[in-house]
């Protein structure tokens, strides 16, 4: 099988987790990948309920159907989820682990043989008037870190995916969050 690469996603009910994870994946079908699976992980939670999403992207089609215990690259939508729970659990060695927050990495004492990474989606969010129900969306602007630090789908995909997920004005704010948090995230 080809070089498999799984994505574990950690947020909070109402956050994007689910849809982030979806979004990645039609994106890197539509760049070529032949296997693409997106799913989320929950029970009987609510809004604001920690939740887990997941994303496996491969050259060859996938036959796993398993939760995804030791992914490549974690994605932290909400940096309170650090405190609450082993999101870094599983991570391979040499693995990334990208969080929302406006501290600098070495901030949030994480230890690990793996790269951290932050970056402020919310303000991005908050600036751009993404909030709904009262939550800052999450998931379209940290996608755009995502492609800028790990270089898996471009960023002219994943907007072009957003495009299509929201119409009008709704979903060029989230394909300019999606760019906005690229152009911001330092690798």
């Amino acid at each position: 099988m080809g070089k498999l690469i799984e994505i574990r996603w950690h947020g909070r009910g109402g956050q994007g987790a689910v849809t982030a994870a979806q979004i990645l994946a039609e994106a890197a079908y539509l760049e070529g990948y032949k296997g693409v699976q997106a799913f989320p992980y929950f029970g009987a939670e609510r809004r604001g309920a920690p939740i887990m999403a997941f994303t496996r992207i491969s050259d060859e089609e996938i036959r796993v159907r398993s939760q995804i215990y030791n992914p490549d690259f974690v994605v932290v939508l909400d940096a309170t989820l650090v405190g609450l729970m082993k999101v870094n659990e599983g991570l391979k060695e040499g693995g990334t682990l990208i969080i929302n927050s406006s501290k600098k990495s070495d901030e949030l004492r994480i230890k690990g043989n793996f790269r951290i990474y932050t970056t402020d989606v919310t303000t991005v969010a908050q600036e751009l008037g993404l909030i709904v129900a009262g939550i800052p969306v999450l998931n379209t602007p940290i996608l755009g870190a995502f492609s800028k630090i790990t270089g898996l789908v471009s960023l002219e995909t994943l907007t072009k995916i957003i495009g299509k997920k929201w119409h009008g004005e709704i979903g060029k704010r989230n394909a300019e969050a999606a760019k906005l948090t690229f152009q911001k995230t330092l690798c």
